[in-house]
């Protein structure tokens, strides 16, 4: 039996919700910590979101914490199209971030305009690193696993 989804908003929403459902079949080049199989798209996401929480509240940072969360939750959305890009590998990195842009336009696409615009909105804001959230957002993803940032023959983390 087939089911058919509602129209409207609601219907793009959980079309939206199917379609980043994929992020859990899309691997990374990481490991989870004690694991032999690599980690997917979906289980980076929610330790470093939760980090930053933990983090900005631990250390009383004076930041929009919903912002850096949300950027850390929409940062990996173009992989669903464009696969996890290694971080530490610059060539070609123009074309990978202009891939993973049309994609992360393609699967907001699929959201009502107003959550469309302001999911789009947070990738450039991180992709560009120009607010005070952003950079922040980086170091979250970047730092979530000890070694990860500096040590490119274990893993990357964004």
């Amino acid at each position: 039996m087939t089911h058919q989804l509602p129209s409207g908003e609601v219907g793009q929403i959980i079309r939206f919700v199917l379609e980043i459902e994929k992020l859990k079949g899309v691997l990374r080049k990481v490991r989870p910590i004690g694991k032999a199989r690599y980690e997917n798209t979906a289980e980076h996401s929610w330790p470093i979101a939760l980090f930053a929480i933990s983090l900005a509240d631990g250390l009383n940072l004076k930041i929009d914490v919903n912002r850096v969360v949300a950027m850390l939750l929409v940062h990996d959305l173009g992989e669903i199209d464009a696969g996890d890009k290694f971080v530490f590998a610059h060539e070609g990195w123009e074309e990978r971030k202009a891939e993973e842009l049309k994609a992360v336009e393609r699967i907001c696409g699929l959201t009502p305009g107003k959550t469309r615009d302001f999911l789009v909105s947070l990738w450039k804001e991180f992709d560009a690193g120009e607010s005070y959230e952003a950079p922040l957002r980086e170091s979250y993803a970047r730092s979530h696993r000890p070694g990860c940032a500096t040590d490119t023959a274990r893993s990357v983390c964004c």
